[in-house]
């Protein structure tokens, strides 16, 4: 009974706050989705050696968001931060069709890791300003998202340099996250 009226006053009264981990490969834009999303502007990044982490707030859900880099000798790190993780926002750099696959192979990976069973999954197909791109449904093919039935997934198209979709995605986010609980 208790935890009944405890929904009830935080939906009221208080932001959910929820554990997010952007991810994918180096270079597909993580970073600057992530200040695209706090600051709504773009800011000179480098590759990042480690991770940032931001709160943002998105349609009353507190993001807790994990920005990890995504060299290949970082990856194997990424497990380090698993624990409590409700959602993945996983970018693919929709114009770097030569690594697609890695990056499949690596979302793939993802979604066997038992801590990860529960999280939601948002794909941003980003770079969709570049010409000649893979459109989403081709990344979802190479992802193979339509295999997924045990978890909410949904791939939004997106331009973090133009700040086109990032909104969207994590509106959808949060609505999801709010019907899960």
């Amino acid at each position: 009974m208790g935890g009944f009226f405890s929904k009830i006053f935080s939906g009221l009264f208080g932001k959910k706050k929820v554990r997010v981990l952007i991810l994918g490969l180096d270079n597909a834009g993580k970073t600057t989705i992530l200040y695209q999303l706090q600051i709504g502007e773009i800011v000179s990044t480098t590759p990042t050696v480690g991770f940032n982490m931001e709160t943002v707030s998105v349609e009353n859900i507190t993001f807790q968001i994990w920005d990890l880099g995504g060299q290949e000798s970082i990856r194997p790190y990424w497990r380090c931060y698993y624990q409590g993780v409700d959602a993945i926002v996983y970018v693919v750099d929709s114009s770097d069709k030569d690594r697609i696959g890695i990056s499949g192979d690596e979302f793939k990976q993802l979604l066997k890791e038992e801590e990860l069973k529960k999280a939601v999954v948002l794909v941003f197909a980003n770079k969709q300003d570049v010409e000649k791109c893979l459109t989403p449904s081709e990344i979802s093919d190479s992802l193979g998202l339509n295999d997924i039935k045990d978890r909410e997934w949904s791939i939004m198209k997106a331009s973090a340099l133009k700040g086109e979709g990032i909104q969207d995605g994590f509106k959808w986010l949060a609505k999801t996250l709010k019907d899960k609980k």
